[in-house]
């Protein structure tokens, strides 16, 4: 066992011994279909903490010939995969993590050094095979395998940090994939490639040269998803478990969406909610929000509206195809918007191609980020949220249609009303306060249309739900109506008490008071 070639299964054993471990085994069943094949390469790239290193401390145990894993993996849902005991500990593994390796490097050339410590990791079991002044990595493989013919399976930890941390750095990004290029393509030693990041492979014309990896990313993670993070009926187990309000759960940390996986959750925060039993910004927490906000100030026309726009609680369009997969090149924002989709800062619906931010934790973020300076109209906005609520469950209605001309005043530089989708966002961006106590869903499915916007109360809240109706040019009078005859209350299924039929229109030719409210309760038993 060295440290490089077969670091064995330390790293999953200390996993699985934790106070929690989600079982995500299944992973090995896909990854021994391509095993051997030629969809042997395999770029799975997710935000950080989302088990990553995990994952590939698994493969690890799993495939190195260097132990015996079995009891590690007995009662785990691979034991009763039909390719468990083919694959089981039967493959020299080469375990690269390029983080340490750029850290170590310091002023040396990364590959160089990467290649010198490697080598001398590999000499020790397969000396006789290659001469010790060897310099190459891929050619003392090469002669290993032409000698034993063994393959050996590839696991690369933090591909992408290159890009990510040495940005202006193009001759070091291109010697890097170039290594990696002749480390990995088209050699018959490779049995098995998994490299893992927060990127996807990085485009550069003809170094786009990785082009043997099918990539999973944060736009579409495909066979991956149901390991992109937890499932909806991982963290159920989970809070019953820790008896842990799931509707809360899903409120701060739900929000990932795939095809199939249409509730991802956070793993990082659920884990730590789960321990302290108590919900926070766990993840966010782990790097600081001037990330975020480098992006969020970047000078790209339309940014700041689909911004505010998701903020609202809406969604934006988003081309995902123009992105160069790093942290530098950007000529759109739709380039910026997706890299916060790789960030884990916005989530992402690959049927309808739209962005959006996914729950309570990322949301708070985007406000820390705010406040910092450059979106001060927001902020106004944002602090106001609160009363604005205040005075909706009073039924205040002459205070609410004041209020929203406020907060249309203050974001009209930013987000332009042209029709009741635009409204919406504003309106959404106005309760902005309330979802510390509701789940905000926009066109929430009534049977007879869509109510614009609910807000249904968390549990224990013991506050009223809002069904709220947006009309453009025409009265809040057939807002009212339309919620009525549309019976739009019936579609709350499972709430019962309280709830407050609000009606909003924007009168765009009313100089003085654009917008009207009319509030009327009811109750649901």
């Amino acid at each position: 066992m060295g440290i490089y070639l077969n670091p064995g299964n330390d790293g999953f054993g200390e996993a699985v011994r934790s106070e929690i471990y989600v079982d995500k085994t299944g992973l090995i069943a896909q990854t021994n279909k391509d095993i051997n094949t030629l969809q042997k390469y395999i770029c799975v790239s997710r935000p950080r903490r989302f088990g990553k290193s995990m994952a590939l401390q698994m493969l690890a145990a799993y495939y190195s010939c260097s132990c015996d894993s079995v009891d590690l993996f007995k009662g785990r849902k691979i034991e009763s995969d039909e390719t468990f005991l083919v694959h089981l500990n039967r493959y020299d593994v080469i375990y690269l993590n390029m983080q340490q390796f750029l850290i170590r490097a310091k002023k040396q050339d990364v590959t160089d050094y990467l290649e010198r410590i490697v080598l001398e990791d590999i000499y020790e079991v397969y000396g006789e095979y290659f001469s010790q002044q060897e310099t190459v990595l891929a050619a003392a493989l090469e002669r290993i395998y032409m000698k034993t013919k063994k393959k050996f399976v590839f696991l690369v930890d933090e591909w992408d940090c290159v890009m990510r941390e040495r940005q202006k750095s193009e001759n070091l990004q291109k010697q890097y994939l170039d290594f990696l290029r002749d480390l990995l393509k088209d050699q018959p030693y490779v049995a098995l490639a998994y490299m893992t990041g927060i990127l996807p492979v990085k485009k550069y014309g003809e170094h786009s040269a990785l082009n043997m990896f099918t990539e999973y990313s944060m736009t579409d993670q495909d066979v991956f998803e149901e390991y992109t993070g937890f499932t909806e009926t991982e963290v159920k187990e989970l809070c019953a478990q820790y008896n842990m309000d799931f509707a809360l759960t899903s409120s701060w940390y739900d929000g990932y969406q795939f095809t199939q996986f249409r509730h991802i959750y956070n793993p990082k925060s659920v884990v730590e909610a789960m321990r302290r039993r108590k919900f926070s910004n766990y993840w966010t927490s782990t790097e600081t929000y001037e990330a975020l906000k480098v992006y969020m100030d970047m000078d790209f026309d339309g940014l700041r509206a689909d911004i505010v726009q998701m903020l609202g609680g809406g969604r934006v369009k988003v081309n995902t195809r123009s992105f160069q997969n790093d942290m530098r090149n950007f000529k759109t924002k739709d380039d910026v918007l997706t890299l916060l989709i790789h960030l884990g800062y916005l989530a992402y619906d690959s049927g309808k191609k739209e962005a959006f931010v996914p729950n309570k934790e990322i949301i708070e973020e985007f406000e820390n980020a705010m406040s910092v300076g450059g979106w001060s109209e927001v902020m106004r906005v944002l602090k106001e949220s609160e009363k604005l609520l205040e005075n909706t469950l009073l039924g205040d209605e002459e205070s609410v249609a004041e209020a929203l001309d406020r907060a249309h005043t203050e974001v009209a530089s930013i987000l332009t009303y042209n029709d009741e989708n635009s409204l919406s966002c504003a309106i959404g961006l106005a309760y902005y306060s309330a979802r510390k106590d509701y789940r905000l869903i926009r066109e929430f499915p009534t049977g007879k249309g869509f109510a614009d916007i609910v807000f249904l109360p968390l549990p224990h809240t013991g506050k009223p739900a809002l069904v709220v109706e947006l009309k453009y040019d025409r009265s809040v009078g057939s807002a009212i109506q339309q919620m009525k005859d549309r019976h739009y209350t019936q579609a709350l299924e499972g709430y019962r008490g309280e709830i407050l039929l609000v009606g909003i229109n924007y009168d765009k030719a009313n100089p003085n008071k654009k917008h009207s409210c009319v509030i009327q309760a009811m109750k649901k038993v």
